[in-house]
């Protein structure tokens, strides 16, 4: 099931990207908690971010902090 806020719809695994990237856990180790690579991760992050209309992956987690998704 996705998430929709102001006309941007987060799955609830991007979601739980940005929680774990909250919690101050690193790209690298987000990926080994999900089975990918640091890269996907970013992949993944950069998309989150153009579809939210932030530029860094800090504003993508406060977006979505601040709609208390995270």
């Amino acid at each position: 099931m996705d998430v929709l806020t102001e006309g941007v719809e987060l799955s609830h695994a991007e979601l739980a990207l940005l929680a774990e990237l909250a919690k101050g856990v690193t790209v690298d180790r987000v990926g080994r908690r999900l089975d990918i690579s640091g890269r996907t991760v970013r992949r993944r992050l950069r998309g989150i971010c153009d579809r939210i209309g932030v530029a860094t992956a800090i504003e993508a987690v406060a977006w979505a902090a601040r709609r208390q998704l995270i």
